[in-house]
Protein backbone atom coordinates (compact mmCIF):
# COMPACT_ATOMS: atom_id res chain seq x y z
CA UNK A 1 0.00 0.00 0.00
CA UNK A 2 2.44 2.41 0.77
CA UNK A 3 4.64 1.69 -2.60
CA UNK A 4 1.61 2.93 -4.49
CA UNK A 5 1.11 5.74 -2.52
CA UNK A 6 5.41 6.70 -3.28
CA UNK A 7 4.66 6.30 -7.06
CA UNK A 8 1.79 8.25 -7.30
CA UNK A 9 3.61 11.28 -5.42
CA UNK A 10 6.34 10.56 -8.07
CA UNK A 11 6.58 13.36 -10.44
CA UNK A 12 6.39 12.72 -14.21
CA UNK A 13 9.94 12.87 -16.06
CA UNK A 14 10.88 13.06 -19.62
CA UNK A 15 12.84 9.77 -19.63
CA UNK A 16 15.02 9.14 -23.29
CA UNK A 17 17.18 6.14 -23.77
CA UNK A 18 20.11 7.66 -25.11
CA UNK A 19 22.45 4.49 -25.80
CA UNK A 20 22.19 0.61 -25.73
CA UNK A 21 25.76 -0.82 -25.89
CA UNK A 22 26.64 -4.60 -26.24
CA UNK A 23 29.54 -5.22 -23.60
CA UNK A 24 31.57 -8.02 -23.41
CA UNK A 25 33.99 -9.13 -20.46
CA UNK A 26 36.03 -11.92 -21.27
CA UNK A 27 36.64 -14.53 -18.63
CA UNK A 28 38.22 -18.35 -18.65
CA UNK A 29 35.81 -19.48 -20.87
CA UNK A 30 35.64 -17.08 -23.69
CA UNK A 31 33.11 -13.66 -23.54
CA UNK A 32 30.36 -12.87 -21.43
CA UNK A 33 28.24 -10.33 -22.96
CA UNK A 34 26.25 -7.88 -20.93
CA UNK A 35 24.01 -4.49 -22.43
CA UNK A 36 24.69 -1.25 -20.67
CA UNK A 37 21.62 1.38 -20.83
CA UNK A 38 22.55 5.34 -20.51
CA UNK A 39 18.95 7.06 -19.97
CA UNK A 40 18.67 10.91 -19.62
CA UNK A 41 15.52 11.76 -17.31
CA UNK A 42 14.66 15.33 -16.94
CA UNK A 43 11.77 17.46 -15.74
CA UNK A 44 12.12 19.76 -19.08
CA UNK A 45 12.01 22.72 -15.91
CA UNK A 46 15.88 23.12 -15.31
CA UNK A 47 16.52 19.32 -13.17
CA UNK A 48 18.33 16.58 -15.16
CA UNK A 49 19.80 13.27 -14.10
CA UNK A 50 22.23 10.37 -15.65
CA UNK A 51 21.91 7.14 -15.08
CA UNK A 52 23.73 4.17 -17.01
CA UNK A 53 22.73 0.74 -16.00
CA UNK A 54 24.12 -2.77 -17.13
CA UNK A 55 22.69 -6.27 -17.16
CA UNK A 56 22.14 -9.55 -19.12
CA UNK A 57 19.09 -8.40 -20.44
CA UNK A 58 17.81 -4.99 -22.23
CA UNK A 59 14.98 -4.28 -20.08
CA UNK A 60 17.09 -5.00 -16.94
CA UNK A 61 19.39 -2.50 -17.57
CA UNK A 62 16.91 -0.01 -18.32
CA UNK A 63 15.07 -0.46 -15.22
CA UNK A 64 18.57 0.24 -13.29
CA UNK A 65 19.42 3.06 -15.62
CA UNK A 66 16.23 4.68 -14.57
CA UNK A 67 16.32 4.61 -11.06
CA UNK A 68 20.12 5.71 -11.33
CA UNK A 69 18.70 9.22 -13.63
CA UNK A 70 16.33 9.78 -10.99
CA UNK A 71 18.81 9.16 -8.01
CA UNK A 72 20.98 11.64 -9.54
CA UNK A 73 18.85 14.59 -10.68
CA UNK A 74 20.57 17.87 -10.72
CA UNK A 75 19.24 21.80 -11.05
CA UNK A 76 21.25 23.65 -13.56
CA UNK A 77 20.83 27.32 -14.61
CA UNK A 78 18.60 28.30 -16.98
CA UNK A 79 17.83 31.84 -18.26
CA UNK A 80 14.42 31.68 -19.64
CA UNK A 81 14.40 29.22 -23.13
CA UNK A 82 18.40 29.17 -23.11
CA UNK A 83 21.38 28.78 -20.69
CA UNK A 84 23.26 32.08 -19.25
CA UNK A 85 26.17 31.94 -21.13
CA UNK A 86 28.59 29.98 -23.13
CA UNK A 87 30.39 26.90 -22.09
CA UNK A 88 32.83 24.31 -22.79
CA UNK A 89 33.31 20.59 -21.20
CA UNK A 90 35.73 17.88 -21.41
CA UNK A 91 35.09 13.91 -20.24
CA UNK A 92 37.63 11.61 -21.91
CA UNK A 93 37.87 12.44 -25.59
CA UNK A 94 34.71 14.36 -26.29
CA UNK A 95 34.44 17.99 -26.34
CA UNK A 96 30.94 19.86 -25.80
CA UNK A 97 30.29 24.10 -26.59
CA UNK A 98 27.24 24.77 -25.58
CA UNK A 99 26.22 28.53 -26.74
CA UNK A 100 23.09 30.43 -25.76
CA UNK A 101 20.32 31.41 -28.50
CA UNK A 102 17.81 33.96 -29.25
CA UNK A 103 14.18 32.56 -28.55
CA UNK A 104 13.17 30.96 -31.24
CA UNK A 105 16.30 29.29 -32.55
CA UNK A 106 15.24 25.82 -31.34
CA UNK A 107 17.71 23.50 -30.16
CA UNK A 108 20.57 23.13 -32.79
CA UNK A 109 22.41 19.77 -31.48
CA UNK A 110 22.82 16.04 -32.31
CA UNK A 111 22.34 12.68 -31.06
CA UNK A 112 23.53 12.49 -27.15
CA UNK A 113 23.52 16.30 -26.57
CA UNK A 114 20.19 16.89 -27.77
CA UNK A 115 18.69 14.25 -25.52
CA UNK A 116 20.04 16.13 -22.32
CA UNK A 117 19.31 19.50 -23.61
CA UNK A 118 15.91 18.59 -24.51
CA UNK A 119 15.23 16.76 -21.31
CA UNK A 120 16.73 19.88 -19.24
CA UNK A 121 13.98 22.06 -20.62
CA UNK A 122 16.17 23.82 -23.13
CA UNK A 123 14.45 25.16 -26.02
CA UNK A 124 16.87 27.72 -28.01
CA UNK A 125 20.70 26.35 -28.04
CA UNK A 126 23.47 26.28 -30.13
CA UNK A 127 25.68 23.10 -29.81
CA UNK A 128 29.05 21.46 -31.28
CA UNK A 129 30.35 18.01 -30.16
CA UNK A 130 34.21 17.46 -30.43
CA UNK A 131 37.01 14.95 -30.50
CA UNK A 132 35.46 11.58 -29.39
CA UNK A 133 32.13 10.40 -30.37
CA UNK A 134 31.55 7.84 -27.70
CA UNK A 135 28.07 8.67 -26.85
CA UNK A 136 28.38 8.15 -23.29
CA UNK A 137 31.41 10.31 -23.19
CA UNK A 138 29.66 13.08 -25.03
CA UNK A 139 26.52 12.62 -22.68
CA UNK A 140 28.91 13.16 -19.33
CA UNK A 141 30.54 16.28 -21.16
CA UNK A 142 27.44 17.68 -21.58
CA UNK A 143 25.77 17.34 -17.96
CA UNK A 144 29.96 18.59 -16.94
CA UNK A 145 29.26 21.66 -19.07
CA UNK A 146 25.44 22.08 -17.50
CA UNK A 147 26.47 21.83 -14.27
CA UNK A 148 29.16 24.78 -15.16
CA UNK A 149 26.37 27.09 -15.63
CA UNK A 150 26.12 30.12 -13.33
CA UNK A 151 22.44 31.99 -13.27
CA UNK A 152 23.43 35.91 -14.50
CA UNK A 153 22.02 36.81 -10.50
CA UNK A 154 24.87 34.94 -9.02
CA UNK A 155 27.75 36.55 -11.92
CA UNK A 156 26.83 39.79 -11.29
CA UNK A 157 26.79 39.63 -7.91
CA UNK A 158 30.50 38.19 -7.74
CA UNK A 159 31.01 41.65 -10.22
CA UNK A 160 29.62 44.01 -8.34
CA UNK A 161 27.08 45.10 -11.66
CA UNK A 162 23.84 45.05 -12.14
CA UNK A 163 22.34 41.79 -13.89
CA UNK A 164 21.10 43.79 -16.86
CA UNK A 165 24.58 44.36 -17.90
CA UNK A 166 25.08 40.94 -18.27
CA UNK A 167 21.94 39.96 -20.47
CA UNK A 168 22.75 38.81 -23.82
CA UNK A 169 22.52 41.05 -26.89
CA UNK A 170 19.46 40.26 -28.16
CA UNK A 171 17.75 40.96 -24.36
CA UNK A 172 19.76 44.17 -24.27
CA UNK A 173 18.25 45.77 -27.64
CA UNK A 174 14.69 44.88 -26.60
CA UNK A 175 15.07 46.84 -23.07
CA UNK A 176 16.93 49.89 -24.90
Amino acid sequence: MEKMAYQAEEKEFDERVVDIARVAKVVKGGRKFHFRVTIVAGDNNGNIGLGVGKAGAVPEAMAKATLQAHKNMRKIALSGTTIPHEVIAKVGGAEVLLKPASLGTGVIAGGGVRAVVEAAGVRDILTKSLGSSNMLNVVKATFKALEQLQSAQNIAEMRGKPAKDLAPFWERRKDG
